[in-house]
This record gives C-alpha cells, structure tokens and sequence, in this order.
C-alpha cells in the first residue's frame, strides 16, 4: 500500500522559469504540476481538474497536462525515470548533451522538456518570451547567447514558416545542431525549404503521455517499442520507459489497460526497416457515403500544392452522405488559387470520395496547445 508523503503542488511557468523548482523536480525531491503564469483562469482550471494541493504518490515527480482545450483536462503521471529516459535517449540520439533555447510554452511538455533537457545536461537554457506570439527576429540574440557545445531547440511548424520568413532568423538556425520539430505533422514541402535552407530539423512524434517526442524521424528512440493494433496503418500503441504510469485521478483510463503501454488514437504502421509513418488521428477520420477518409492523408496531398500554405481538413454535416469532405484553406501570399483549383489538384492524386466537396479559404487557422489544430474551434467557424 503507497503511503502519500506529499502533495502536488502547481508549477506557474514563463519565460523566466523557476530553474530551483526544475531542479527539485528532476531529483525527485518534489511533486509539480506545470501551469501558465501569465494565465491566471487555465491555471485554476488545471489545479482544480488535476487536484493540485492534494497528496500525490511520491514516485509521481510531474502530473504533465495533455493540450487539449476543453472539457476535463487529462493529467499524465511521470516519474524521474521516464524523464530521465527521455531526455538521455533524446541526447543520444542527437549525437550528445548540449544547451537548449526554449521559444515554446514551457507548460507544455515540448516546452518544458527543452528545459529539462538544458538542465539535466548542466547548461542554463536560453529562453524566448513567446507570450504574445513569436517574433523569429528574437532567435538571431538569443542563439548568440548558447555557450554550450551543442546546440539545440525545439520549434513547432508555423514557427519554422515564420523563420523561413525571415533570412537572418534562418541562418541563425541554421547554426545550431538540431531543431525538433514537432507538436503537430510537418508538410513535406517545409521540411524541404528548411533542409535546403541548412536548418538541421529533427521530426518528432510524441505526446505528453510519452515524454514528448519518443519517435524522431521515423526512428523509435532507445527504449521505446512500437505495436499496431489490426490490419495496418491501425491504431498506434507505445511502450517503454519513458511512457506515462497512467492519468492523474483516472486508474482505469483504457489508454493505459496494459503496463507500460500507451494506446494512442494515431493511426500508423511500421515498414519493414522499422520506420513508423503516421497516418492521421483515428478519432478524426471522416465518414462519407459509407466510406473512412484520414483527414492528414488528404492535407498531406493538398498541402504539396505551392498555392497552399496551410489547410485542415475535416467532416461536416451532409444530409445525403452522412458526412463531407470539407477543406479549410490557407492561400500561400500572392497565388492565384480558387476552390476550383484546390479540387482540381487534389482530383489528381486522390480518390474521389476524399476530393473534397467545399473549399473555404481562411487567413489563419485556429491552434491549440503545441501548434496543433483546434478542429473544434474550426468546426464551429466553418459551421
């Protein structure tokens, strides 16, 4: 029977972190609940769902919260081990320790793991205010500061378009040993413009139940194993050390039926060479006429046009097919694009049934946590 000799207690973090309280946390000396300092309300919505200031099991040093933005936030339980884990395959696989340059929410585990990673590695990190946005003109000072060996960070794919953006922000990055990019999928065509461009980037694929990023570039990281669940690409399950003990408060969460495995809702499957691809969210797949369309196989193909710089695809409500293919469309600056363009392209590489039937074009889309799209917030501004 575990004894609670301790509580939980709440981590407000900015972009002057409380290196001490990391510290402690990463000795195992405390138990803490990362929040937004500067976001007083989503603060006392994480304390009050994941029972800051009540016992926790010792062995518990973080309760991470995972990015989704509403209904009853989920909590996962992390131990030194799994951090540890983390952050010592994550440096092995980036060719060794080195100093880290925060320019995420460190509440978040992309975030916060930079600075753990910094830490654990003896180096103080440097860190962005990101706040009110991110200005890519901020990373040329602020990589001239890393004193360390190596040098690295970690950056979501609208900010890797913003430094693109800007010449003096890519030659910066293209300066330092290696940019995790991750927290939401990385189209091919930006992955090409930052690799010509000198920018060392690393694909991650990871969660907050796993450490953040476990799978870099399609390559497991030391420890972690991958199954998929039925005929693939089926649904993706991990395990490992750096895996979560389970959700704060929820011993029976089915995500965790099995020790030391997290059933993740991706879909994906591995090659022969053991390289995972993801496919796209299972609970995001759209059906249509009797039919499942995997709304990121049809982002994959219309994000390949030039005239798209971003798009989010989802199902909206049709009263003959169920459901239809709708895209959300950003037009990349200055190109003559139409929705009859947009289903013309995607005609060309896709089944019919996944053309989709509307093109809405929008000057941004909604975001949520890491960079991913809130397809919540963009379900409702398309409906």
């Amino acid at each position: 029977m575990v004894i609670d000799l301790r509580v939980l207690q709440p981590l407000p973090l900015s972009e002057t972190p409380d290196i001490g309280a990391l510290t402690e946390l990463l000795a195992g000396s405390a138990s803490f609940l990362p929040v937004p300092a500067a976001d007083p309300a989503e603060t006392a919505r994480l304390c009050t769902a994941l029972g800051a200031g009540e016992p926790i099991n010792p062995d518990v040093a973080l309760v991470i919260a995972t990015s989704g933005t509403t209904g009853t936030p989920k909590g996962a339980m992390h131990s030194v081990a799994s951090l540890t884990a983390s952050i010592d395959a994550t440096h092995e696989h980036l060719g060794g320790p080195g100093g880290w340059l925060l320019a995420l929410p460190p509440h978040h585990i992309a975030g916060l793991q930079v600075l753990l990673r910094s830490i654990h590695a003896g180096f103080a990190p440097i860190t962005l205010d990101v706040s009110s946005g991110f200005d890519p003109a901020t990373l040329v000072s602020a990589i001239d500061q890393m004193t360390s060996g190596r040098r690295y960070t970690s950056l979501v794919p609208t900010q890797l378009v913003k430094v693109l953006e800007h010449p003096d922000a890519t030659a910066a990055l293209s300066s330092v040993d290696a940019v995790l990019v991750g927290g939401a999928a990385t189209p091919p065509p930006l992955r090409r413009r930052a690799i010509d461009a000198g920018i060392p980037i690393v694909g991650t694929y990871g969660m907050s139940e796993t450490c953040g990023g476990c799978v870099y570039d399609g390559t497991p990281l030391r420890g972690i194993k991958i199954r998929i669940d039925g005929e693939a690409p089926g649904r993706i399950i991990l395990g490992g050390p750096m895996v979560a003990a389970g959700y704060r408060g929820l011993p029976d969460h089915t995500a965790f039926t099995d020790t030391g495995w997290f059933r993740t809702d991706d879909l994906g499957q591995v090659g022969a060479d053991g390289m995972l691809s993801v496919i796209g969210r299972a609970d995001e797949a759209i059906t249509t006429g009797g039919l499942t369309i995997v709304p990121q196989v049809v982002e994959a193909v219309l994000l390949s046009d030039p005239s798209i710089s971003d798009c989010a695809v989802l199902g909206l409500p049709d009263d003959r097919l169920g459901e239809k293919v709708v895209a959300a469309v950003v037009a990349a600056r200055g190109a003559p694009v139409s929705a009859a363009s947009v289903k013309a392209f995607a005609a060309q590489h896709l089944d019919r049934t996944a053309v989709p039937r509307e093109v809405r074009f929008v000057d941004d889309l909604p975001r949520r946590g890491p960079g991913k799209v809130d397809r919540a917030a963009l379900r409702a501004l398309l409906t």
